[in-house]
C-alpha cells in the first residue's frame, strides 16, 4: 500500500467524493436559500427601505395616537404577562396533584387556547356589548342594574377587558409549560422535605422554584415577546376603540394601513424593534447556556 492510499482508496479519489458530495450539499441548499430570500430577506430588507425615511417618524411621534399606543403596549405586557404567568405558575401546581377529576378539568381547561381566536375573541365582544350583551343582561335579571358597565365604550374598562381575553386565551398553554417543568422533578425530593417536616410553602420555596425557575424566566421572556405582536386581542375585541384609545402598536400599524399610510404602517412596526431585539438576543443567549438562570 503506497503512502497515498488510505484503507484500499486513493488520496486523489477520497478527495473527489468531498468535493462531489459538498457540490450536491450546496445544490441541495439552493431551496432553502431561495425560500429565505423571498419569505424572510426580502420583506425584512423592503420594510426597512419604506421605514428609513426620518419624515415618517416625526409624522409618527407627532401622531397622538402613537403615544396612546406606546403606553398601552407597555402597560398591556406589565399586566398581562406578569399577571398570567403568575397564575399559570399557581395553577400548574393545582394540575400537578395526581387526581381523576383534576386531568378531566386540565382538559377542559385547555379548550380556549385549542379553539380558534377569531370565533372566540368575537364571542367575548357580542358578551359584553353594553346594550344587548348577556352579560348585562345577567345583571339585569339577577341584580336589578338597569345600566349595566361600559364595558366596550370604557377607555379603561375596554383596555382592561382586551387584558382579560388574552390572559385567557393563552394561559392554558403558559400553564402546561410549566406543568411539565413540575412533573420533571423527582418524587423524592418532595418526599424527603415532608420527611423533614417542611411545610407546602417551603416545599415549593425550596424544592419547586429552584427546579422551575430557569424555565419561569424563559418562558416569561418568550411569552413577553409573543405578547408584543398579539394583534387579535385588541383589536378583535375593541378594534382600538372607543376613539383609538386601546391602540397598541400591535394594531397601530394596521390603522394606518386602512388609511393607505403604508410608511407609517411599517415605522410604527420598526419602533417596536428596541422592545424586541434586546429580548431575542437574551432569549438566544439563555438557550445557548440551556436555559440557565
Amino acid at each position: 500500500m503506497t503512502a497515498t492510499t488510505i484503507h484500499g482508496i486513493p488520496a486523489a479519489s477520497r478527495g473527489s467524493h468531498r468535493r462531489t458530495w459538498a457540490t450536491w450539499g450546496a445544490i441541495l441548499l439552493i431551496p432553502y436559500i431561495a425560500v429565505f430570500l423571498v419569505l424572510v430577506a426580502y420583506p425584512v430588507g423592503y420594510g426597512l427601505y419604506l421605514g428609513a425615511n426620518p419624515a415618517s417618524y416625526r409624522r409618527l411621534f407627532a401622531d397622538p395616537i402613537f403615544l396612546t399606543a406606546a403606553v398601552n403596549t407597555i402597560l398591556f405586557l406589565l399586566i398581562a404577562v406578569n399577571v398570567k404567568m403568575l397564575i399559570a405558575l399557581g395553577l400548574s401546581g393545582f394540575f400537578a396533584v395526581p387526581r381523576w377529576w383534576i386531568r378531566l378539568l386540565l382538559v377542559l381547561f385547555i379548550l380556549p387556547w385549542a379553539v380558534p381566536s377569531i370565533p372566540t375573541i368575537l364571542s367575548f365582544r357580542v358578551m359584553l356589548n353594553p346594550e344587548t350583551g348577556m352579560i348585562n343582561q345577567q345583571l339585569f335579571q339577577l341584580f336589578g342594574i338597569f345600566e349595566g358597565p361600559p364595558w366596550l365604550t370604557s377607555p379603561w374598562l375596554a383596555f382592561f377587558g382586551a387584558v382579560v381575553v388574552h390572559i385567557w386565551k393563552s394561559l392554558p398553554f403558559w400553564t402546561l409549560i410549566l406543568l411539565t417543568g413540575r412533573l420533571a422533578i423527582a418524587r423524592d425530593l418532595y418526599e424527603a422535605a415532608a420527611v423533614d417536616g417542611a411545610s407546602r410553602w417551603q416545599r415549593f420555596r425550596f424544592v419547586t422554584w429552584p427546579s422551575v425557575a430557569a424555565l419561569y424566566v424563559t418562558s416569561t421572556i418568550l411569552s413577553t415577546i409573543w405578547t408584543l405582536g398579539d394583534f387579535n386581542s385588541v383589536y378583535l375585541l375593541t378594534g382600538g376603540g372607543p376613539n383609538d384609545s386601546t391602540q397598541v402598536l400591535a394594531t397601530l400599524g394596521i390603522r394606518y394601513l386602512r388609511n393607505n399610510n403604508l410608511d407609517l404602517g411599517v415605522a410604527s412596526i420598526i419602533v417596536a424593534m428596541p422592545l424586541i431585539l434586546p429580548l431575542v438576543f437574551v432569549m438566544v443567549k439563555r438557550l445557548s447556556k440551556g436555559g440557565e438562570a
